[in-house]
């Protein structure tokens, strides 16, 4: 059981991570004021001391604790590092985004450091510091507080001694207009407005004040986002989630460019290194060295994926700068693909190392802090020459839609979140919607959607003249393939389709996966009522045996009834195409209106 300490944004994204489990878990907040949803989580809210909250674990067997309060929640974060020493259960810190700390700023680590040779300061740490900063009145410094628009809020402002002219409303335009000569903030994150706050006060010309937030103790194992804390989680509490995540091609080629960049730059060799995802949040992937690279070894999770395991090998070296090269040059080695059809990206020829990977990589390394203090040289003199490799990728990518794609090679390097959600049916649409990309790109007239490769060799056949880019496998995902050929401006759409699938796609099933839906067989003896063919259907176990069972006079009335029935489903997704639905039997004859 997991026990979450929440009542800001992070507890809010932390909720939604834990939700994705189905299992139980409690969320704490010190007032009922938070609005959140909670399907599997049981709110809790009151102040939990040391004793209370250690009570509270030991009768209700947590396992782990989440600390997703506000970063100046000091008093809290003690009391749940007390806890989980106590316990010895582990305990995460749920962090917010911190930009990196500007030194044009003035940084202090308590209220008694705040400058005193000013004339005015808006304060917008809080109702609780108004009784801290009293004491800069007294040196006749005027102050105005800004706090929320609350009724206990004000209350308490005004017993600490605030007054009505002092008091500002986050709500109220007066704060911008304020004369005020500085601004105290609080190191609140990306999440507290922090960088808003920031760059609002330096356009208004003010000293600009900041309260640094409390250290972390070192009990916590610290995470800055959603994917992070789930990795955690999963890595803390194996049985929270039934499915496990996973990295990307793209976030292993991260990894291991991070890991040559320190060795090659700074001559260090960490067992792990820090990577930021798309967005935002830095998660820490394990990498190891080889001779003049390094490598990162996939883990999938528990999305089923052909290159789980795989790995994925980067060099980078220094290269002399020329007008042509930017700071930051990514290229393919053995076992990445080639793009060699439009759709992508990138034009063919190049690399099939996709956009969101790229820009991972180059901001990565960017973002180390030794590249940043020796910018300047590599802008005027060098760049890096990042180079991504996988071993087995040629043999890997020849189970992949890659040679459908028309990417020649070797694997992809792709991933646009950077993580892999163990959701196979997620990274299939994509899949499909890649291919009907390429399809779109081709310039085929057609795009010929079907189930498999039985089904595709016989629409191939009855369209010989289409080229190979034009036919996409949709497995069960019916109605999501069309809903993409909508959205991507196909005048003419053909759904090739076998039987077994028909039958649940004419009862309006647009995902025909046996985990979804099975055969009605009411149904079909509806539709065989309909086409004046009504037959046993005792014993009937599979869609297929109809076409034995269906007298042959019969057949065409019955395959004219089913196609009725699907479109009346599938043409409504794609109402600027027209749609052509051919019904395939098991020995290729296709019957269609």
């Amino acid at each position: 059981m997991i026990l979450v300490l929440g009542g800001t944004t992070e507890g809010r994204k932390a909720v939604e991570v834990l939700e994705e489990s189905g299992s139980t878990y409690y969320y704490s907040t010190k007032t009922e004021e938070q609005e959140v949803a909670l399907h599997h989580g049981i709110r809790l809210h009151g102040t939990l001391d040391q004793q209370a909250m250690v009570a509270f674990c030991r009768e209700h067997d947590i396992q782990l604790l989440v600390d997703a309060a506000h970063p100046f929640a000091k008093q809290l974060h003690e009391t749940v590092a007390e806890v989980a020493k106590e316990l010895q259960v582990p305990a995460i810190r749920y962090e917010r985004i911190f930009p990196e700390r500007d030194s044009n700023l003035t940084w202090i680590d308590d209220y008694s450091q705040v400058p005193t040779n000013i004339h005015s300061l808006l304060a917008t740490t809080g109702v609780q510091s108004i009784a801290k900063l009293k004491p800069l009145e007294a040196k006749g410094i005027k102050i105005y507080y800004r706090i929320l628009p609350r009724e206990s809020s004000i209350r308490l402002a005004k017993a600490q001694g605030a007054t009505d002219e002092q008091l500002l409303y986050y709500e109220d335009s007066s704060i911008i207009d304020t004369s005020a000569e500085a601004i105290l903030l609080k190191e609140s994150g990306l999440s507290g407005g922090f960088q808003e706050k920031v760059d609002a006060a330096k356009a208004k010309g003010m000293r600009i004040i900041v309260l640094k937030r409390p250290a972390t103790s070192d009990v916590f194992h610290i995470v800055n986002g959603p994917h992070g804390l789930r990795r955690m989680v999963e890595q803390l509490l194996p049985d929270f989630y039934p499915l496990h995540s996973g990295l990307t091609t793209g976030t292993c080629a991260t990894a291991a460019a991070v890991g040559a960049t320190l060795r090659l730059l700074k001559n260090e060799t960490p067992a792990e290194v820090p990577v930021i995802l798309p967005n935002g949040e830095t998660i820490h992937v394990p990498v190891t060295y080889g001779d003049g690279y390094v490598s990162v070894f996939k883990e999938a999770g528990d999305d089923p994926d052909v290159t789980n395991g795989i790995e994925v090998r980067v060099s980078v070296k220094k290269i002399t700068k020329s007008d042509k090269h930017s700071e930051i040059i990514i290229e393919g080695g053995k076992g990445v693909g080639r793009f060699t059809l439009p759709g992508f990206d990138y034009p063919p020829g190049e690399p099939a190392i996709n956009k969101a990977p790229r820009q991972m990589i180059e901001e990565n390394i960017l973002h180390s802090s030794f590249f940043i203090h020796h910018s300047s040289f590599f802008i005027h003199h060098s760049s890096l020459k990042v180079t991504i490799s996988v071993p087995d990728g040629e043999e890997i990518a020849r189970r992949t839609f890659n040679p459908r794609l028309g990417i020649e090679g070797g694997i992809s390097i792709i991933g646009v979140s950077g993580i892999v959600k163990p959701f196979s049916e997620e990274a299939f649409i994509q899949s499909i919607r890649k291919c009907m990309e390429v399809a779109k790109a081709s310039g085929s007239e057609r795009v010929v959607i079907n189930s498999g490769a039985k089904s595709e060799r016989f629409v191939r056949a009855y369209y010989p003249t289409l080229p190979s880019q034009a036919f996409v496998e949709y497995g069960n995902y019916i109605g999501e393939t069309l809903k993409i050929g909508h959205e991507l401006g196909f005048k003419n759409v053909t759904l090739g389709v076998m039987l077994g699938k028909a039958v649940k796609l004419a009862a309006g099933n647009l995902d025909t996966h046996s985990k979804k839906t099975v055969m009605d067989k009411t149904f079909i003896a509806s539709m065989l009522e309909e086409a004046d063919c009504p037959i046993d259907l005792t014993n009937l176990t599979l869609a297929r045996e109809l076409w034995e069972r269906i007298p042959k006079e019969k057949t065409e009335d019955f395959c004219r009834v089913v196609i009725h029935h699907c479109l009346q489903f599938c043409e409504p997704i794609v109402p600027q195409a027209a749609l052509t639905l051919l019904l395939i039997d098991d020995d290729g004859t296709i019957h269609s209106l």
